[in-house]
């Protein structure tokens, strides 16, 4: 397929309409113009729409195909939580419009969805109170690392180390970095979950908390998570719960009632939006209530008349950690999905990603090396170390499922599994399309002995071929970078 530069032809035009209600000439500054005219591509209509109408047609995406995205949860999210984010009332409202107006109000609707979230979210977590403002997971986990800074130097507390264990996600040791703290890592033990007694080794006054997510990378939940709050609570240390895999335990477990502090949420993997690409997304924390003063500005708070506000005066927060109040439509997407759920609905969400994950593991542990051979959650990991002998790999399993249909499942994480594969099908994909990925999986496991070059050779059937990947990674094109 030519790059549209290369379809160009010099002079050619397509129709261009112009709306009447719109100046035809602006006079700005010479200062702000261009030197010389932007070189685009130039072509009819017709040219323009078949060029981006293929490219649609290339395009992957969870409206046309299964994505098997372990940790990502890149399930299909319904389109009524889309329809109501484009609704005129909301869609069209401007952040910095006023309040309250005399004779009526132009966002009181929008605070209310806001404040009635946060309520949404508590009753989900079991934390005292919310703030909606994170813009995505990672930008969650260094608001509640903040937090958990602000409250060390409230009480004086000398603290200078952050606990996490070795199958974290990678942005945890980054958001701990980022708020000033030194990271000691806690190896898993057999179980594939954390080492309390190495936990309890590593512990000292000088431990600020813990960040934990659970169930963890490898799918698997952490008996033990009770005893680990507890030993981080004895010195006077916060627990943090990484939320990525809240998918797996809605309305089974609430982080706060087994002992967890600052709870971050990825609205955009939970809760009805469509997600990867970059975005967009959201990633709100709650906390207990001891940290409720330390939550960024503005807090959605409701008066006594009824009315919404924002609130500003906070003498403990830790100010500002987005422009506005969050992504807003992203919120307004979860607020319409948990309501369309209920709590039925949410509990079903977790039994059905927690049913399809472990179907697929019974079903492929035959044909892959199975790290743990227990119950997982929401997600199965897999190692393809078995395939090595034939010079197979993870990366080279990822490449033929492109061939059979399927996005790969994410490969090489966590990293202390070996030739990992981590695949999660998410509560939203029917039986007919695991077996689906199932048999393709297993024709993969089979071909990967009789013909490894088949295997390595994939894909085969998209625009691009196998990349050299190692020698792009060592050969920059600096030109490119810009």
């Amino acid at each position: 397929m030519k790059l549209i530069f290369e379809k160009s032809v010099k002079g050619r035009r397509g129709p261009a309409v112009v709306r009447s209600d719109v100046p035809t000439s602006i006079h700005l500054d010479k200062r702000f113009l261009r030197a010389k005219d932007a070189e685009l591509p130039e072509l009819s209509e017709l040219d323009t729409v078949r060029h981006f109408t293929e490219l649609s047609r290339r395009n992957y995406g969870v409206d046309t195909n299964f994505y098997p995205l372990g940790s990502c949860t890149m399930k299909y999210n319904p389109k009524f939580a889309e329809v109501v984010a484009s609704y005129y009332g909301f869609s069209n409202l401007h952040p910095l419009l006023p309040q309250l107006r005399m004779g009526g109000s132009l966002t009181q609707g929008a605070l209310q969805v806001l404040h009635d979230t946060d309520l949404l979210l508590r009753e989900i977590t079991g934390m005292a109170a919310f703030t909606m403002q994170p813009m995505a997971g990672a930008h969650g986990e260094l608001t509640g690392i903040m937090m958990i800074a602000a409250y060390h130097r409230a009480k004086g507390n000398k603290k200078t180390t952050l606990i996490i264990p070795d199958s974290a996600h990678g942005t945890n040791p980054a958001s701990a970095a980022i708020a000033g703290y030194e990271v000691k890592t806690v190896p898993s033990n057999a179980e594939g979950v954390m080492d309390v007694d190495a936990l309890r080794a590593a512990v000292d006054e000088e431990t600020a908390g813990i960040m934990l997510t659970c169930p963890n990378t490898l799918g698997l939940f952490n008996p033990h998570v009770q005893e680990i709050c507890d030993v981080i609570h004895e010195v006077d240390g916060l627990t943090y719960y990484d939320g990525a895999n809240l998918n797996a335990i809605l309305g089974k477990v609430r982080p706060g009632d087994i002992g967890f502090d600052i709870v971050h949420i990825n609205l955009h993997k939970t809760f009805a939006t469509p997600h990867g690409g970059g975005g967009p997304g959201a990633g709100p924390v709650g906390v207990v209530e001891k940290l409720v003063p330390f939550l960024p500005v503005s807090v959605v708070v409701k008066r006594d008349d009824g009315t919404y506000a924002l609130e500003y005066d906070r003498e403990q927060s830790i100010g500002y950690v987005a422009p506005f109040y969050g992504n807003f439509a992203i919120v307004l997407r979860a607020y319409a999905y948990i309501l369309m759920l209920g709590r039925e609905g949410l509990i079903r969400v977790a039994e059905n990603a927690v049913l399809n994950a472990n179907y697929i593991k019974e079903k492929l542990k035959g044909a892959f090396d199975l790290p743990h051979e227990r119950v997982c959650k929401h997600e199965c990991v897999f190692s393809a170390a078995r395939q090595n002998g034939q010079d197979v790999h993870a990366i080279d399993v990822a490449k033929a499922l492109i061939d059979a249909g399927f996005h790969p499942p994410t490969v090489y994480f966590p990293s202390i599994v070996k030739e990992a594969m981590m695949i999660e099908p998410t509560e939203t994909e029917s039986k007919e399309t695991m077996d689906a990925f199932i048999e393709a999986m297993l024709d993969i496991a089979k071909r990967a002995e009789t013909e490894p070059g088949s295997i390595k050779a994939a894909p085969v059937s998209t625009p691009v071929g196998r990349l050299d990947e190692t020698a792009a990674a060592r050969n920059v094109d600096v030109a490119c970078l810009g």
